[in-house]
């Protein structure tokens, strides 16, 4: 039996208990992060996968976390404003999520504002990080190699098509930062020479000359077409893949999005897995850690994917030999 005495008690305990409960709920810190990115529209799969990332690290938007997000659309030369907007905003941490241009735009903004970038071809000839090994500064984050892999994807193209002497590189000048262009410029240069094709660079600033390059392309009679890294390709991926099909040029891109967009064939990293692993950098530095602490990440896993249902429209047959070596063949 329960008595009055009783039942006044815990009715009061309770009463106390409950405020309680629900002061402690609303003090639960709430992480505030910025999101910089050059073209939201054209990555809402690695963002989705940066949000996934934060979710496996215990962050909820709308609970425990706070995403501002500042989207450039496209045009790089707002990046420098927009990161100024979020620097002011009182944030824990400002994830770049746009290559090199967007994290140097993130950099310049701050000294102070933990900076963590993702898939930045070379952080340090770029001038992001001093050091891979120990950042210092207020940066850090996930690098994207690319200049290494430059006579990989030749490698990988002339396997594809028998008999290949000429390929046309495409590249956008100021898309990387001066060092790392010029290293891509010669490692690509001595790996022509080393596999004995003539190779043939091809500008494009803009979107608006991605049509005059390729037409350029078929003007100097190219066999096919490999790309250096760009953020502006990237977005412009689809685009890229369509006029590669209409001049009927076999092309090797360094992400796998562009091969699921129709493009022949990709070598390079899984960059969807760099934005989700990028969540756990920003857990960290939430939870103390500092960004010049936290050294920069490399990627050692690449991966192979092919599209046959372009190579077929190439008139191209992929040699057994390079497809078992393939990590995704899409039919």
């Amino acid at each position: 039996m329960i008595t009055r005495r009783a039942f006044v008690g815990s009715l009061t305990g309770g009463l106390l208990v409950a405020p309680l409960a629900a002061e402690a709920q609303q003090k639960e810190k709430v992480a505030r992060i910025g999101h910089l990115t050059t073209d939201l529209a054209a990555a809402s799969h690695t963002t989705a996968a940066f949000r996934q990332g934060l979710r496996d690290q215990g962050y909820v938007e709308g609970r425990n976390v706070v995403i501002e997000y500042r989207d450039a659309e496209g045009k790089s030369q707002r990046l420098p404003a927009l990161a100024a907007e979020l620097v002011v905003r009182k944030l824990d941490v400002v994830v770049t999520a746009g290559g090199t241009l967007t994290a140097l735009a993130a950099k310049q903004a701050t000294k102070t504002v933990p900076i963590v970038f993702v898939a930045v071809s070379d952080p340090v000839s770029s001038g992001v990080v001093t050091s891979l090994a120990h950042p210092d500064g207020n940066v850090t984050g996930l690098s994207n190699v690319n200049a290494e892999l430059v006579g990989k994807r030749l490698e990988y193209i002339m396997q594809a098509v028998p008999g290949l002497s000429r390929v046309v590189v495409l590249w956008q000048p100021g898309g990387l930062g001066e060092r790392t262009e010029r290293e891509m410029l010669e490692q690509a240069d001595a790996a022509g020479r080393a596999l004995g094709v003539r190779l043939q660079f091809v500008e494009a600033r803009e979107p608006a000359d991605l049509e005059p390059a390729f037409s350029e392309m078929a003007r100097a009679k190219a066999q096919a077409v490999t790309l250096f890294p760009s953020t502006m390709f990237f977005n412009e991926r689809r685009r890229i893949t369509d006029l590669a099909a209409r001049n009927r040029l076999p092309a090797v891109y360094q992400l796998r999005e562009f091969v699921e967009a129709e493009g022949l064939m990709a070598y390079g990293t899984n960059i969807t897995d760099l934005f989700r692993r990028a969540a756990g950098y920003v857990d960290k530095i939430l939870k103390g850690a500092k960004p010049g602490d936290l050294p920069v990440e490399q990627p050692t896993k690449f991966e192979l994917v092919i599209n046959l249902k372009t190579a077929k429209a190439l008139g191209l047959t992929i040699p057994p030999s390079l497809l078992a070596r393939a990590d995704e063949v899409i039919e």
